[in-house]
């Protein structure tokens, strides 16, 4: 999966690349070149790379709940307001 997302990656690029290419001749042809391309990456690569990177996490360690909000405190605290050993 990391391979395919990195060669759709570079194909995308490209593409938007030789959309700049081909405006230089033909404006309309350019700009749907380049639209096309911003498209695919947003519609197709965006959300399988977001589906890959959150594959086996859990979205409750990401978020402020109660319980979290807690270990920042307790993590947060001065040093004084610690047990000392």
């Amino acid at each position: 999966m990391k391979w395919f997302l990195r060669i759709f990656f570079v194909l995308v690029i490209a593409n938007i690349i030789v959309g700049y290419v081909i405006r230089e001749d033909d404006l309309a042809l350019g700009e749907k070149w380049i639209g096309l391309a911003v498209a695919t990456g947003f519609f197709i690569y965006m959300p399988v790379f977001l589906v890959h990177r959150w594959k086996g996490k859990q979205l409750k360690d990401y978020t402020l709940s109660p319980e979290n909000l807690k270990k920042m405190k307790e993590t947060l605290e001065p040093e004084k307001k610690r047990k000392k050993t």
